[in-house]
């Protein structure tokens, strides 16, 4: 297989050059959001997890080098991000903890047996299907807007794939908090951990991370607020 990037693509390095990140120049790219929900997920020694809407992979990759689990799957239903997903797990020889499939995360059911994951995680789109400006570029656009699948189906899905006691971690937009807290106890999955991200001191919270656990009983720890104007940002880039 071919590393190089093509003239459409950019090579990133991370962990000083020992992890490598192949990304299109103009189609999805990750962004701080991914890497604060990459610091905020806490993954056992030998625990299976599940990312659902890996796009090119990062998630899996970062948590192969920051944890003891023991192998990861990365679910996209972009053919493209999932491809050059599988291509970013070889060029970083980790094929034996990371498993990409292009899949919709609503039919892992046909995939998967209920509770196969200890985990699951996303960085899921943040706006309903028909509001705001739908992105030009579809593949940007699936990634922002609810148009492959709603929070309702995410949400549903990480139910399925979970155990009793397993645990889902998400950021989402502080605006939409309601609908996620909200719509996760409805799925039997509680809140246990809460955090805001601000992007500035006195400025309002723009994410919403949290911890939630299935079938667990009803008790909320709200963390200190996440302030991105200084030493929390650069914290977040230097362990990257």
């Amino acid at each position: 297989m071919d590393f190089l990037p093509s003239p459409d693509e950019t090579l990133d390095p991370f962990f000083n050059g020992t992890l490598q990140l192949l990304q299109k120049k103009k189609g999805y790219r990750f962004s701080l959001d991914t890497l604060l929900l990459g610091q905020f997920i806490r993954l056992r020694k030998g625990e299976n997890a599940i990312d659902l809407g890996t796009g090119c992979g990062i998630l899996p990759l970062l948590l192969s080098r920051t944890t003891k689990a023991h192998a990861f799957v990365g679910i996209e239903v972009q053919k493209g991000l999932a491809n050059l997903a599988r291509k970013n797990v070889a060029l970083n020889h980790l094929e034996g903890r990371i498993s990409i499939l292009h899949q919709d995360f609503k039919k892992l059911s046909g995939v998967f047996p209920p509770g196969s994951f200890d985990a699951v995680f996303s960085n899921p789109p943040y706006r309903k299907y028909l509001t705001g400006r739908i992105n030009p570029s579809l593949e940007k656009a699936i990634a922002r807007h609810e148009i492959k699948g709603t929070l309702e189906d995410l949400i549903q899905a990480a139910t399925y794939l979970l155990p009793a006691k397993g645990r889902c971690y998400l950021i989402y937009s502080a605006s939409r908090a309601i609908d996620l807290l909200v719509a996760l106890r409805r799925h039997q999955l509680e809140p246990k951990r809460l955090q805001f991200v601000h992007p500035r001191n006195e400025a309002p919270a723009k994410f919403i991370l949290v911890e939630s656990v299935k079938t667990s009983g009803v008790e909320l720890k709200v963390m200190g607020p996440l302030i991105l104007d200084g030493s929390s940002e650069t914290q977040t880039k230097n362990i990257f």
